[in-house]
């Protein structure tokens, strides 16, 4: 997948897509229905993903919930290809795209530089300054301008409840990892640049590789089945991660921690993805080392036995 961290100066070769354009925090299967309606509507085109960078309620809340995103823009490309995006434009939002007009987005952002051929968004997609500009908006200048545009019906779960990041990141934070599977039609993935711990873990035989999630949203305090690889690329293995401030052993900064199960490698100075599968406990303040290391031991059996029954 090629990707652009602009929207001015494309070549011509990434121009005539069908877009779907929208926030696309997490890409839950809302959004993925958004990606499905601009394929549909010209399969002859190259499928392009446009998302703004941040997503702008990240850009909004960025003093008073610095950690609200869902995915890295690492991990959202990866799963735009992964569900067949050829093209990734991520759109800067800054103060200036913030204070854009509607119009002036749709002429200058779309016609002038994404060039699109149709563009598909969700029912609820608003943009320009104030969030004035609407679907209605969008169809009616886009026609004048050569472009299509399909806005798409709310997208409902089988509780006739709408998909929505909100929804997603709410699950997160009280361990609801299955509804938060199922929102966004895989785990839940969060990355992190492996760094240098206490090095406590490896004496007890679950050494760990730990990092820090900086502008991730966190989960719930707690023990977790997961998955992890180096980013992007290898062979998944099976793990348990603790994320929390490990009140045992003297708080700290909330630190992921994975133990990786049959894995003997270094993981320094690497970034790591891992999908979280399943909450496994809340976070514990034990009387002594000797339980610690004893529930962690029970902690790694159940998730041994959970991730023996994923495929």
């Amino acid at each position: 997948m090629h990707i652009f961290e602009t929207w001015s100066d494309i070549p011509d070769a990434a121009k005539g897509t069908s877009l779907a354009l929208g926030a696309f925090d997490g890409l839950h299967l809302g959004h993925v229905a958004v990606l499905r309606a601009a394929q549909a509507a010209y399969p002859e085109a190259q499928l392009a993903i446009g998302a703004f960078e941040p997503p702008p309620k990240c850009y909004f809340a960025a003093k008073a919930s610095p950690t609200l995103r869902l995915h890295t823009p690492r991990l959202r490309a990866c799963r735009a290809a992964e569900l067949g995006a050829q093209i990734m434009f991520t759109i800067p939002f800054d103060a200036l795209m913030a204070a854009m007009s509607a119009e002036d987005f749709i002429k200058n952002v779309l016609a002038d530089g994404l060039h699109p051929r149709h563009v598909a968004v969700g029912h609820d997609f608003r943009f320009g300054h104030d969030r004035c500009g609407d679907g209605a908006m969008l169809t009616q200048m886009g026609n004048q301008l050569g472009f299509g545009v399909t806005i798409l019906e709310p997208v409902l779960d089988q509780n006739g409840l709408r998909y929505s990041s909100t929804r997603v990141r709410e699950s997160i934070k009280t361990g609801n990892l299955a509804l938060a599977t199922t929102l966004l039609g895989q785990e839940w993935r969060v990355e992190g640049l492996v760094i240098h711990g206490e090095k406590r873990g490896r004496t007890i035989g679950f050494p760990t590789a730990n990092f820090h999630l900086e502008s991730q949203l966190a989960p719930r305090f707690g023990v977790y089945a997961v998955r992890a690889r180096i980013m992007g690329r290898g062979e998944w293995y099976g793990g348990v991660a603790n994320f929390g401030r490990t009140p045992t052993t003297g708080l700290r900064e909330p630190l992921f921690e994975v133990h990786i199960f049959d894995f003997d490698g270094d993981l320094y100075g690497k970034c790591l993805e891992v999908g979280l599968h399943a909450f496994l406990r809340p976070e514990l303040t034990f009387t002594s080392f000797d339980n610690l290391v004893t529930q962690i031991r029970r902690d790694a059996q159940e998730a041994a036995e959970i991730l023996s029954k994923v495929t």
